[in-house]
């Protein structure tokens, strides 16, 4: 690199453009890769793909001692000998329908005069009609013109016709044997390619460990067999299921009477591997049928009916039952997904885009070079709940936060998830706060969009849904669930008066205060709604205020002072603070919130040199310490359940 420090930072500066410029480059090159090497990269992908599918049959033979060569020629004959079969059946199916397709143009002729007849009166649909009537004219082939006269004459004169020459042997075997050595060559491709996966199938597990990285086998091999294990899982659940919902169309369209069921049926299983579109597209053949053969509407209403009724619970209780409630793909990656492969490979890309985009998200998870594909097409939140919490404070959109908050409350409790996400998120903001990387205005505007959250959350009622209910609408609702577990059991403890010992059946028992930091303030809030949800009123207060000298209200009612600190603090400032507490309302109890610790020991040697009654880490903490010390003598638990975490409590001090 250059000595000169202003090139130096002009490349420094420049290097982002570059590597936007090499990820593109690279990416058309890729693309231009698959596009010319489609010959060659299809029955490659499909013999792939065909090896998840037939891994478990050879596994099952080899249980039976059944040598590895003729255990996969046996599974791949087999399996090569059905898909023919299958394919002369559509074939023959197929020739029977066009050959009959002439004798039911009459009977829609008839239907067509009939609409016609019908919407005389409703100009929309009838022009509808008329223009299919004119489209069906004009794909028809102009009749011969006969010419008479002398052909010799200046009005008619002689027509000349060219003929081509007569075409060789090689050109006349190219034009009638092309068509059908194509697919048998790619038959045979996929055949051979498929045979020798199956055969060394543990050499390319390895191969493929190689260029994964071996510098961690236990942890390369486990995920490159998990990831297998996955995909073969999930080719043979979709394709158990396309094949059960193609005989179920096929089986209702031979009782509804359709010509051809079996054809219909093979096209729709086909089909179904489409993502979004393959069912609706393997229903608009048959309707047509339907439409054509029948001289009235029963066949065309019953066809539709059967796939508008199989089709969603083959996608929506079948299909999760199966392999889950999706393919691990986001909606828009399957479609984004489908249009390149589409594009690249043609119809049998559309066919195979949701197995192939499946196979580079599953090397996105296990493979730590790849995670950005994960991360681009899978359907697993790209931030973790704290992060979304935090970047829509940013955004200054506090509504997705409260609506991701209630899609939470109902599976968790409130403090949970002041816990888990708020508290963590608020936690992401301190930091970048004491980085220097929030203005004074964005902190203003942060604080007031997590004030506002807290606010309209805290209407929320202390019961929860039934936990595993499944009703959380959003995957980040869902996420941020998964990754708060359950609940404490003091969060659906509420207390009533009666349950409260004498001196804390004031009005406001409990004063929080809050520290000077910009987010202390929404961490004390979340604090004394959390108190006060659980049958224990409090209120809150400044830090600067209170070393003013303004006094709390009703001074004299005061059971518990909790300071909240979410910013870095002196150990000396806080045990200043809590002597000055303690001075000002004699026999009080104190306790500190570290928001920001976490190890045990650490905690309790804080507590020591704070002189606090106790320390904390989470509003969960806060609330066990505080309602096994507010509750009368008789109605407290056993010392060991006073506090989940372990660590002394108010009435142990």
């Amino acid at each position: 690199m250059s000595d000169d420090p202003v090139t130096a930072q002009r490349l420094r500066q420049g290097l982002p453009l570059f590597v936007a410029l090499a990820s593109v480059l690279l990416v058309v090159a890729v693309m231009a890769a698959l596009y010319l090497g489609r010959d060659i990269l299809v029955p490659v992908t499909l013999a792939i793909l065909l090896s998840f599918v037939l891994v478990p049959a050879v596994r099952v033979l080899r249980q039976l001692h059944v040598p590895r060569a003729p255990a996969v020629l046996l599974v791949v004959l087999v399996t090569f000998a059905g898909l023919f079969g299958i394919g002369s059946l559509i074939a023959s199916e197929g020739a029977q329908l066009a050959a009959d397709l002439p004798r039911y143009s009459l009977t829609m002729r008839d239907k067509i005069a009939a609409l016609r007849g019908a919407t005389a009166e409703t100009g929309t649909l009838s022009r509808i009609v008329d223009l299919a009537q004119d489209l069906g004219a004009a794909l028809q082939p102009p009749p011969p013109v006969e010419v008479k006269g002398d052909p010799g004459s200046p009005t008619h004169p002689l027509t000349v016709e060219i003929k081509a020459a007569k075409a060789g042997l090689l050109e006349t075997v190219q034009t009638f044997a092309g068509p059908i050595l194509h697919p048998l060559a790619t038959t045979g491709l996929i055949l051979i390619f498929t045979i020798f996966i199956l055969l060394q199938r543990e050499d390319l597990r390895n191969r493929a460990i190689r260029i994964a990285g071996s510098g961690d086998l236990r942890r390369t091999t486990a995920a490159i067999d998990d990831a297998a294990s996955r995909l073969s899982r999930f080719f043979l659940a979709q394709l158990a299921l396309n094949i059960a919902f193609g005989l179920v169309i096929g089986f209702g369209l031979w009782l509804i009477g359709l010509p051809s069921p079996t054809l219909f049926g093979v096209l729709a299983a086909i089909l179904r591997f489409v993502p979004y579109v393959g069912a609706v597209v393997s229903a608009l053949l048959p309707l047509v049928v339907a439409a054509a053969v029948d001289p009235g509407w029963g066949m065309l209403i019953a066809t539709a009916l059967l796939f508008v009724v199989v089709e969603p619970i083959a996608g929506h209780v079948v299909e999760p039952l199966l392999y889950g409630h999706s393919t691990g793909l986001s909606p828009i990656a399957v479609i984004l997904a489908a249009t390149i492969w589409t594009f690249l490979w043609g119809p049998i890309g559309l066919v195979l885009a949701t197995p192939l985009t499946v196979c580079l998200v599953v090397l996105g998870r296990h493979v730590e070079r790849l995670w950005y594909l994960d991360v681009l097409l899978g359907d697993q939140p790209a931030l973790t709940p704290p992060e979304i919490f935090y970047q829509r404070m940013l955004a200054g959109d506090p509504a997705e936060a409260v609506d991701q908050g209630r899609q939470f409350l109902k599976e968790r409790a409130l403090v949970t998830y002041y816990d888990e996400v708020v508290l963590a998120g608020l936690l992401l903001a301190q930091e970048d706060l004491s980085r220097g990387t929030l203005d004074p205005a964005r902190q203003d505007a942060v604080g007031g969009a997590i004030r506002t959250v807290v606010d309209r959350l805290g209407s929320a009622p202390v019961a929860r849904a039934r936990r595993g209910s499944g009703r959380t609408a959003s995957r980040e609702a869902a996420a941020a669930v998964a990754a708060a577990g359950p609940d404490r059991q003091v969060a659906g403890v509420v207390l009533a008066r009666e349950d409260l010992a004498p001196n804390w059946r004031g009005r406001t028992p409990v004063l929080c205060v809050s520290n000077r930091g910009p987010f202390d303030e929404a961490a004390t809030l979340m604090l004394a709604q959390t108190l006060g949800r659980h049958g224990l009123p409090a209120q809150v207060m400044a830090m600067g205020a209170l070393r003013a000298g303004e006094r709390p209200e009703r001074e004299a009612e005061i059971a518990l002072v909790c300071f909240s600190y979410l910013e870095p603090v002196s150990l000396s400032q806080i045990r200043f603070t809590v002597r000055q507490a303690r001075r000002a309302v004699p026999g009080v109890k104190v306790m500190v919130g570290f928001w920001r610790e976490r190890d045990p020991a650490t905690l309790e040697r804080l507590r020591r040199a704070t002189s606090a009654d106790v320390l904390v880490t989470s509003l969960n903490e806060a609330l066990a310490a505080v309602l096994a010390a507010s509750r009368a003598p008789e109605n407290r638990p056993a010392p060991r359940e006073a506090v989940a975490s372990g660590r002394p409590a108010l009435a142990q001090a």
